[in-house]
């Protein structure tokens, strides 16, 4: 099937093949013909399928033809988040190039002044997330009775958020002859009832499962203590062949301080948080796709729906607290059939929610193990030969610690003097849990010989976990 097949305009189909697309995904087969056919849509389909496609191309086509009035907005289109609002915004451009359509874009962290204007001069497509909307509806600098068309996106985040009140109140004022679209990843009862309330006989799409993960994304998880973990994704990274990498975690605190530890080991890494201002975080995204930066460490303000091209690699540095959250976050990398790779680092207290998430998916998600190493292994040593070379690679510390065992060279007494003799070097006291003399630890052992093809280089405390760990 092509996008030619799902009637669409010779225009709008123009456009579509100047971006680059020839197929539809399975999401944008489904639903395009009905949008045409002004039925109401429920949309589930797991993220990074093309959901945004699937109503932004048959709302042009619909709008194609009418006359915008000022304060008035044709169509308005919800979504939870400024960045998910802009990235809508991007792609009614792009498709949109043909036509003589006017976009407003409504989202906080900007000033008033030019959407205020926008209103005036009359829209045809509005993109906001519910406060900013709100806000300028409750000063009476927008109507919203010449509403035709309502997409409700990423509904059940929209119920994470709290917003469901201020989507009930939007939708009172909307007119009741209306088309209406709900799109999600997710489907919980909550939604089910907000679309029973506003949806008129909708026809239900659903091309997966709801809250399954996309078969292209290979995800692990790995256990660790909780000390360890940024240690632990230190190695992921510089050993798992990452291109680009988005590492989400729970706090704001937690992402600005693991994006100091990043950059103080010298990754190229970037941060997007709620507590920045947005042109701080358009900034930043900005760099991450330019590849300024290749990694992204993010609090699940960029786990919904933001289609970054070429994200190779997701890491979850903390488990997320609701098991959705897991699903949208790897859904950031294997988008567009691309492969992708997620990790997600659990530690004692991350058990329960690790649980929750394969309770959610349907699946447990297997453990990462030597197998699933990337990084070429050595080759086994063959002979004795070997073992000064092999003691050359050592660390540092240990070398030191092994030349500290030898007396102090002797030392001049001055000029034209002899050398005194060497002086004993004064025992330390033992400090609390240190070894007593002549216990050696295990890292001062000589390495037992590896049998050719088994893992034969620094190996991290988690690769040491069974396949069959928690």
């Amino acid at each position: 099937m092509t996008f030619a097949d799902l009637g669409l305009s010779p225009e709008l189909l123009k456009a579509v093949e100047a971006a680059g697309y020839s197929e539809p995904t399975p999401i944008q087969a489904q639903a395009i013909p009905p949008v045409l056919m002004m039925k109401d849509i429920i949309g589930i389909a797991q993220t990074g399928t093309g959901k945004t496609a699937g109503f932004v191309l048959p709302m042009i086509d619909i709008l194609a033809s009418g006359r915008r009035r000022a304060l008035m907005p044709r169509s308005l289109i919800l979504e939870p988040t400024r960045e998910l609002a802009a990235q809508v915004a991007e792609n009614f451009e792009k498709y949109g190039v043909n036509h003589d359509l006017k976009m407003a874009l409504l989202i906080g962290g900007v000033q008033m002044g030019d959407q205020v204007k926008a209103l005036n001069d009359g829209v045809d497509v509005l993109i906001a997330t519910p406060g900013r909307l709100m806000d300028l509806f409750e000063r009476g600098k927008i109507l919203l009775n010449g509403c035709e068309l309502l997409v409700i996106d990423e509904a059940d985040r929209m119920l994470d958020m709290g917003f469901i009140p201020d989507i009930e109140f939007i939708c009172s004022k909307l007119p009741e002859t209306r088309q209406t679209m709900l799109f999600s990843a997710t489907m919980p009862p909550p939604i089910e009832k907000l679309a029973k309330k506003f949806l008129d006989n909708p026809k239900r799409i659903e091309v997966s499962r709801a809250a399954s993960t996309n078969k292209d994304i290979t995800a692990f998880k790995v256990p660790v203590k909780t000390r360890q973990k940024r240690e632990t994704l230190r190695w992921l990274l510089r050993n798992d062949l990452v291109e680009t990498a988005i590492v989400f975690a729970n706090r704001k605190t937690t992402v600005r301080e693991l994006n100091k530890s990043l950059q103080r080991h010298g990754f190229a890494s970037g941060e997007i948080h709620g507590d920045m201002d947005q042109t701080s975080r358009l900034r930043e995204l900005d760099r991450f796709k330019a590849g300024e930066v290749n990694i992204l460490v993010a609090s699940d303000v960029a786990a919904r729906g933001l289609d970054i091209k070429g994200v190779s690699h997701v890491f979850n540095f903390d488990t997320p607290w609701h098991p959705d959250d897991y699903v949208h976050r790897i859904g950031r990398t294997g988008r567009a059939g691309a492969k992708g790779r997620a990790f997600t680092l659990v530690a004692d207290e991350d058990a329960e929610a690790i649980a929750n998430v394969e309770k959610l998916t349907g699946a447990e998600i297997p453990v990462f193990g030597k197998k699933d190493v990337r990084v070429e292994l050595a080759p086994a040593p063959r002979d004795d030969g070997e073992s000064a070379a092999r003691d050359e690679k050592k660390p540092r510390r240990a070398r030191r610690a092994r030349d500290d065992d030898a007396p102090e060279p002797a030392r001049e007494n001055g000029p034209g003097k002899e050398r005194a003799p060497a002086k004993p070097r004064r025992a330390k006291p033992a400090a609390r849990g240190e070894r007593p003399e002549g216990r050696r630890s295990r890292r001062d052992e000589p390495d037992a010989p590896v049998p050719p093809g088994e893992w034969n280089g620094p190996q991290p405390d988690f690769l040491g976990v069974s396949a069959t760990g928690g």
